[in-house]
């Protein structure tokens, strides 16, 4: 009986929490296209973001942030002899 009470009162409390009526909210206003980035790499030594191109030594090791095939990313490479 106490479940069957139980199950009837959880019934109810959905029932009355689907039908309220919610206030229709102010749409936000339309974002602009941001421009696209140019590749970065994260230094995590000096915490920050490098641009393409720069050359640095990250934990002992020369390398160079250059971009991916596609262009959209960039990283870390071996900065060569």
């Amino acid at each position: 009986m106490r479940s069957l009470f139980a199950v009837s009162v959880a019934a109810l409390f959905l029932t009355a929490c689907a039908s309220q009526s919610t206030p229709s909210a102010a749409t936000p206003a339309p974002v602009a296209a941001a421009a696209p980035k140019a590749p970065q790499c994260w230094n995590g030594d000096a915490g920050k973001f490098e641009a393409v191109g720069v050359k640095t030594k990250i934990s002992g090791v020369e390398v160079a942030c250059k971009p991916t095939s596609d262009g959209k990313n960039a990283q870390w490479m071996g900065a060569g002899h």
